[in-house]
């Protein structure tokens, strides 16, 4: 069975991310291998980087995300590089989360 990965924007801007048995555990895998020296991997419609994503939309009106990067971002470090991701709601006095 081939891998099927669809990473898309619904028509009301929600995203979505489907995925059949193969790409699942493509993807699940991808994710566990992460860690501090292997802190991302791409996404790419030819799969010639690392993981294929399909090019072809579930429904009318989505918009297909051809082109990605997971990244994997430990707490010590955005706490140096970018210390506002780690801040907590009530901390945000107005701002949206």
């Amino acid at each position: 069975m081939n891998e099927r990965i669809t990473l898309s924007l619904s028509k009301g801007g929600e995203l979505q991310i489907m995925l059949n048995e193969a790409g699942r555990d493509r993807l699940v895998r991808e994710l566990q291998r992460l860690s501090i020296e292997n802190d991302h991997f791409h996404l790419d419609p030819d799969g010639m980087i690392d993981v294929q994503v399909s090019k072809r939309p579930y429904n009318d009106g989505d918009q297909v995300f051809e082109w990605g990067k997971v990244m994997f971002r430990p707490d010590e470090w955005d706490a140096v590089h970018f210390p506002h991701v780690l801040e907590k709601p009530e901390d945000l006095k107005g701002e949206q989360a």
